[in-house]
């Protein structure tokens, strides 16, 4: 089998990943993903569920015909074996996000929610590109276009003596869901999680543009980055690689001041 490029498929349920990027505990998993080019990962909890190789589909979790969204995923492979991968998802460049509506309606989210907080509802894409690693050598995925202006901004800031790291990139509609069930079960209610976090759908990380940066030897996530030198670098130079700080110090969507999270904003500069 040829080398596949470095792209995630996305459908509904289920993320198609090349195998080189996924990681296995059991001794057995790791040997199928060396011997097969896509793997098939559950979005909800990021379970590996199968490889697709030169023997065909080997499941790597028991009743895998069961699997909700199998049919898609499978179907959805030929985009990772196409030649030009972006030209075959073509006009068909998200998914649709009927389910997280309904989804937010059931846990009590206004209906007026994209109006009154005005951020909007993105839908996932379906193909996303390697980014590179973050902190924790985790993959990062984003848009093509901003995965190639990530890697020239921080390959410049490094240059320049600098060191950017990404702590987190695209994030499904079901990770962020996740995170809302984490924070119910701690106790919080939906307006208090509404205040850190943006409601499933409505985060920018759905869309594929978005970034959290941090510098090493800097926690994640925390207001204290807005006085490293990273910072400082961004506030210079981001916006000649398309990327705008998203939430400032009181920003019109409620959102508290997040210095680490950036938005490619821009297709002029990718």
């Amino acid at each position: 089998m040829r080398a596949l490029p470095r792209f995630l498929v996305n459908s509904p349920d289920i993320e198609l990943w090349p195998a080189s990027l996924c990681r296995a505990k059991a001794n057995a998993a790791a040997r199928c993903l060396a011997a097969s080019g896509i793997v098939l990962r559950r979005k909800r909890d990021g379970r590996l569920l199968a490889v697709l190789g030169p023997e065909g589909l080997v499941p790597l979790v028991p009743a895998l015909w069961r699997e909700p969204g199998l049919e898609a995923a499978i179907a959805a492979t030929a985009v990772l074996e196409a030649r030009d991968p972006a030209a075959s998802i073509g006009a068909r460049g998200t998914l649709p996000g009927d389910a997280v509506h309904e989804d937010n309606a059931a846990m009590g989210l206004a209906a007026d929610y994209a109006e009154t907080s005005g951020l909007p509802f993105n839908e996932e894409p379906r193909l996303l590109a390697f980014a590179g690693r973050d902190r924790w050598q985790r993959a990062l995925w984003l848009l093509p276009p901003a995965s190639r202006a990530w890697i020239a901004m921080r390959g410049e800031a490094q240059r320049e003596g600098v060191l950017l790291e990404a702590t987190s990139g695209f994030r499904s509609h079901a990770y962020q869901r996740g995170i809302f069930e984490r924070k119910f079960a701690r106790g919080l209610t939906l307006d208090e999680v509404l205040r850190v976090n943006a409601a499933p759908g409505h985060s920018e990380h759905h869309s594929g543009r978005a970034l959290d940066i941090g510098t090493p030897g800097e926690p994640p996530a925390e207001e204290s980055f807005e006085h490293t030198p990273a910072f400082a670098w961004l506030q210079q130079h981001a916006g000649r690689f398309g990327f705008g700080l998203s939430y400032p110090r009181g920003n019109p969507h409620g959102i508290t001041y997040e210095p680490w999270h950036w938005c490619w904003l821009s297709p002029a500069s990718a």
